[in-house]
């Protein structure tokens, strides 16, 4: 644990005064104050992560509540965050994490090492840097993947991809893959609903799919009102698609009232079938939805033949029907993403783990 970790993504303004590179906002700090996410401080001259080696918990997920279905389906994921967020989304449902300025969120320490060997022990092929933002805690994140990396375990960023070139690049070269929220295609949406802007998203979108071989998926939180138009959602599922390639899995999700905007109402389950619906006649091979029970429009589906190729009910797997490489049993069609020759069977169980005392 270290309340004064040293990183380098930051230069100097004045004599009390740093400018923070790591993402777009480039706060400018005073001596002995914190950045927009509260975790990047002005320490002696100098931009310090505080809360390196610290979360605020650890749990075992179903891969698939990244979510992440064409990647080691069906098998459990070692999940932890930390406090703060570079984001200021209304709609925020871990708001009680990523918007903290206490450190008493962050109740367990723990070393790179220490959630490598947690999550071997717990079973899990994969670590999930989620609940907030891993752009904030990147040089814990950065060394925790490598700790992974030494014992087989796969990296899973799940992401707003607010962040600048220089340490995207170094944060993705031990990744192995992500989930990115695209929260709009609408840069009035981005700067009034999360204080951002929707290009730097885009950006770490054309790296990844350009310059390197994460595994990435997409999601889109709709809110009613705010970013479910016909207009919005042809918009971004064509970009996707014209960009990214028609691979790329998007997953639409329902939003609940939460944080600042509880009086929105729920996401109507009819808005996000229409959203994978549009997404799919734009090219869209595979457009899931998400926070609903719909085992048609969750499950996945071979774009060639139209065979139901991984049946899913919730965090649930049902029928499997790739062959040991990955493949369409009926047509033979390569499915995107990393396969096992069999699934997981975590299935939806959520297991909180104490790392002094193992799972809960």
């Amino acid at each position: 644990m270290n309340d004064h970790f040293p990183t380098k993504y930051w230069h100097k303004l004045t004599e009390d005064r740093v400018q923070c590179d790591l993402c777009p906002r480039y706060c400018k700090i005073k001596e002995g104050k914190q950045g927009f996410c509260y975790v990047r401080e002005n320490y002696q001259g100098a931009v310090v992560l505080n809360t390196y080696g610290r979360s605020s918990g650890f749990c075992v997920d179903p891969i698939e509540k990244k979510p992440l279905n064409h990647f080691l389906p069906g098998t459990p994921i070692f999940s932890f965050g930390t406090a703060g967020c570079n984001l200021a989304c209304k709609f925020c449902q871990n708001w009680d994490i990523s918007k903290s300025r206490q450190q008493h969120t962050l109740a367990d320490a723990a070393s790179p090492e220490t959630i490598a060997q947690a999550a071997h022990n717990s079973g899990c092929r994969s670590v999930a840097y989620t609940y907030n933002d891993p752009v904030i805690f990147h040089e814990y994140a950065i060394d925790v993947a490598q700790a992974c990396a030494e014992i087989d375990i796969k990296s899973v960023a799940v992401t707003a991809g607010y962040v600048c070139e220089e340490p995207r690049e170094e944060f993705y070269r031990t990744m192995d893959a992500a989930n990115v929220d695209l929260k709009s295609f609408d840069e009035t949406f981005y700067h009034k609903l999360t204080g951002a802007h929707l290009q730097p998203v885009l950006d770490t979108l054309l790296y990844l799919k350009a310059e390197t071989s994460v595994w990435f998926e997409l999601t889109t939180l709709l809110i009613p009102g705010e970013n479910d138009s016909d207009q919005e959602l042809h918009a971004m599922s064509q970009w996707v698609v014209e960009n990214l390639g028609p691979e790329v899995p998007m997953h639409f999700t329902a939003f609940h009232p939460d944080w600042k905007m509880r009086d929105h109402p729920p996401t109507p389950h009819t808005t996000l079938s229409r959203a994978r619906r549009i997404a799919m006649e734009n090219g869209v091979r595979y457009a899931y939805v998400g926070n609903v029970h719909d085992p048609q429009e969750s499950s996945t589906w071979c774009h060639q033949c139209g065979s139901r190729l991984i049946q899913r009910d919730w965090y649930e797997l049902g029928s499997w029907a790739l062959t040991p490489d990955g493949c369409c049993q009926q047509c033979g069609t390569k499915l995107p993403g990393l396969f096992e020759a069999e699934p997981g069977v975590w299935g939806s169980r959520r297991q909180l783990v104490n790392l002094q005392r193992g799972a809960l």
